[in-house]
């Protein structure tokens, strides 16, 4: 290792940034795409419950934001669903793939810079993806955000 690599490498300011990482930017719904206020407010139409979005540029190269609503038990999950990929493929952004529908504990919806999860009660606290990526910027979008969506 060089010598100027080395002292790079050990300077107080890298060490601090590689323990405690810049914060997130902190987003807000009139931030967000079209399209994922869109998913938003269909998930909306159909009573999901807590809508929190995730914003993973910089810390994951499959996707730039995670979806994340909650169903109250299996129909309403495959509702929810439903009403995502038919509003967004009326406008224009089909769906890339949807998987477990069938099941519908956990429904992802893939749409590539942006993932939807759907999930029933249980399972979203058991994988509990807001702690697996904390490090990612969150909004927790209420339900008076979503009526006032903007498309």
């Amino acid at each position: 290792m060089s010598q100027k690599l080395k002292e790079k490498s050990l300077s107080p300011e890298i060490q601090a940034d590689s323990v405690n990482p810049p914060a997130p930017e902190k987003l807000s719904v009139a931030q967000l795409d079209e399209r994922i206020r869109r998913a938003l407010h269909a998930a909306a139409e159909k009573k999901a419950l807590e809508p929190v979005v995730m914003d993973l540029r910089g810390i994951a190269s499959f996707t730039d934001f995670f979806v994340i609503v909650t169903g109250a038990n299996r129909r309403q999950a495959q509702a929810i669903s439903d009403e995502i990929v038919e509003q967004m493929k009326r406008h224009g952004s089909p769906a890339s793939r949807v998987e477990g529908y069938q099941n519908a504990e956990w429904i992802l919806v893939d749409y590539g810079d942006f993932v939807v999860h759907i999930f029933d009660e249980k399972a979203r606290r058991f994988y509990d993806l807001e702690r697996l990526w904390r490090e990612a910027g969150r909004l927790d979008v209420s339900s008076a955000e979503l009526a006032t969506i903007a498309l």
